[in-house]
């Protein structure tokens, strides 16, 4: 047995069919965890990278905005100047 590192409780993984990456739920708090190590075996958080692609595509997706507001403001000056 394992313990969840998010409450301690303790975890049921088959340690025998246990491999590296496998994702398991703790039943107590729910958390999201991956086998980090099979010996010993060891659990770890899962990494949110879906959450934290999204947050970059936010990121890339204000970036954008900022620059078509830049070429706005360019395009209004070539009107003063004609």
């Amino acid at each position: 047995m394992v313990t969840c590192p998010e409450c301690d409780a303790e975890v049921e993984v088959d340690e025998t069919d246990a491999e590296i990456g496998d994702e398991v739920s703790c039943s107590e708090c729910g958390q999201t965890l991956v086998v980090s190590s099979v010996d010993p075996l060891e659990l770890d958080f899962a990494s949110d990278d879906d959450e934290e692609d999204e947050d970059d595509d936010d990121l890339e997706d204000e970036d954008d905005e900022d620059l078509e507001d830049e070429d706005d403001e360019e395009d209004g000056a070539d009107w003063e100047d004609e």
